[in-house]
């Protein structure tokens, strides 16, 4: 029953669709631009100029700090490579005079060996002692000495 209130009531009908349509004329749009204040525009633009420009000088900063550091980088491990040369050209010095030193004492050992010396004192005409040349003293109680001079030394 609550339906025929629907049916009496105008809701259900858009009463504008059955109107006359008028002769309305749509406006067309002007194509005028507008452009904005100078003021504005010069601001944009110095901005946009200073960005543009703090960029690029950033980006030349960037490119002069990481070639000085490349230099830097270079000059250093030249110095190291310096360094490390004089260091290699000192070892090998040490290793000559290390060597020279050995070699030195080889020769000395070779000189002063006894069979070397015994082989020189045969060549002078040196020889070991025999038992006739030992000469033995015989002494009594007292220790007693005969010097070449005939004087007896004794001891108290």
């Amino acid at each position: 029953m609550d339906n025929l209130k629907y049916y009496n009531d105008s809701l259900a009908y858009d009463f504008e669709m059955f109107m006359p349509k008028s002769n309305v004329v749509p406006k067309e749009k002007e194509n005028i631009v507008v452009m904005p204040k100078n003021r504005t525009t010069t601001k944009k633009r110095q901005r946009a100029a200073t960005k543009a420009l703090s960029s690029s000088a950033f980006a030349v900063m960037a490119t002069v700090f990481i070639l000085a550091a490349l230099c830097g980088n270079i000059a250093l491990r030249l110095q190291i490579n310096e360094v490390n040369s004089q260091i290699n050209d000192m070892k090998h010095s040490l290793n000559e005079l290390d060597s020279e030193r050995t070699s030195l004492e080889v020769e000395m050992q070779r000189r002063i060996s006894y069979s070397n010396i015994e082989f020189e004192a045969t060549q002078m005409g040196m020889q070991k002692l025999s038992k006739d040349q030992v000469t033995y003293i015989k002494v009594n109680d007292k220790n007693a000495a005969k010097t070449a001079d005939g004087e007896i030394i004794v001891e108290e």
